[in-house]
């Protein structure tokens, strides 16, 4: 009975405490130091349109990128127990394939970028299954077999518009990378919530996350339960594959031009962390989509932070990183563990009290 409190105290800490307490954490300091941090103004930005402004906005729209990596990055994470490096260079591919069907086009219309999304989440659901097959078929480590991507991907970038840097031009294209006219909030922000309601009606509508979690605590188990562990493995590579079209179709929309060198670079390990201070197992099993998209919301309200706390942005990484190791030091399992020894032993010792002092009494 001791035993099965301590599991249950030091799970008590919750896939999503660890994230939200370091939410909590960062707004009290944001606060303390500078009361006004939070503030939301209302601006009219270069189309005039009313928008929302502040550093909580810019939050949330900074972070939308990533926040929809890591959806993908975690369904990777639990299904594998290991992650894929190669987001970053994926993500440039999808936007110069986006970029390239947009350019070939007579008008950039609804129609267009449509088609252009699509082809652009082909493209990348394709990478993603090489990946996936290296994974799932071949037995290769994902971080190794992912590695290839990640060292050629931004090559593949390059030569898909010649080496050019081509910028793209339209009122819709704009909307997509800043805001919808008539809408205040930032459309990124929007596509987070969109991309978090179809993953919530896909594991609502299907057994996929039961499916994902049993793979990822024991493949021969799921195996002998008729779960097809390849197919599982696969289908999560895949479906990081749209997650790396939509984060790269976005990154393409802010700027206006695709430029395979800096599109998203340096994504790969804040994604992984997102899914890390989320909660999630790095090694696989139970996971939390919403705790990953927090943890994204922690690495960018840190950014943030520090460049408001003017940290040059030299330095901003090793800040991130020190923050980050504490972080994710405090949600290991080995302290959660003796942190629910030590509640265990605290609430057996109020106990004997409290009995000790009904006898007393």
């Amino acid at each position: 009975m001791k035993k099965n409190n301590t599991k249950f105290l030091a799970g008590g800490l919750g896939q999503l405490t660890i994230p939200l307490v370091a939410i909590a954490l960062l707004v009290i300091f944001n606060l303390i130091r500078d009361p006004g941090f939070f503030s939301i103004g209302i601006m009219h930005n270069n189309a005039g349109n009313i928008v929302l402004a502040g550093n909580l906005i810019s939050i949330i729209n900074g972070a939308s990128e990533l926040a929809i990596l890591a959806m993908g990055m975690t369904m990777v994470t639990a299904a594998c127990g290991g992650q894929d490096i190669s987001v970053g260079a994926a993500a440039a591919i999808a936007g110069s394939v986006f970029v390239k069907v947009l350019k070939s086009a007579d008008s950039i219309g609804g129609g267009t970028v449509i088609g252009a999304f699509l082809l652009a989440c082909i493209v990348a659901m394709l990478f993603g299954t090489f990946n996936g097959i290296l994974v799932a078929v071949f037995k290769i480590q994902p971080m190794i077999a992912t590695l290839i991507l990640y060292t050629c991907g931004r090559s593949i970038a390059y030569w898909i518009n010649g080496g050019a840097t081509p910028t793209v031009e339209s009122p819709i294209i704009n909307a997509i990378g800043s805001f919808i006219p008539g809408i205040p909030i930032p459309t990124p922000v929007l596509i987070v919530v969109v991309m978090g309601i179809l993953f919530k009606l896909l594991f609502h509508f299907t057994s996929l996350e039961l499916f994902t979690q049993s793979v990822g605590i024991n493949g021969s188990a799921a195996r002998l339960n008729g779960i097809n562990s390849t197919f599982i493995k696969l289908l999560s590579f895949i479906i990081l594959g749209v997650c790396v079209a939509v984060s790269g179709s976005i990154g393409v929309s802010r700027l206006g031009l695709i430029n395979h060198e800096t599109l998203l670079l340096d994504i790969e390990m804040d994604t992984i962390l997102a899914v890390a201070i989320g909660g999630n197992n790095l090694g696989g099993g139970k996971f939390k989509i919403g705790g990953s998209i927090i943890g994204a919301y922690v690495i960018q309200m840190l950014t943030i932070t520090l460049y408001a706390m003017k940290v040059s942005s030299t330095d901003v990484k090793a800040y991130k990183a020190i923050v980050i190791i504490l972080l994710v030091v405090i949600g290991s399992p080995v302290v959660k563990e003796k942190f629910g020894k030590f509640m265990s032993k605290m609430l057996e010792n109020r106990k004997k009290v409290s009995v000790k002092g009904a006898e007393e009494s």
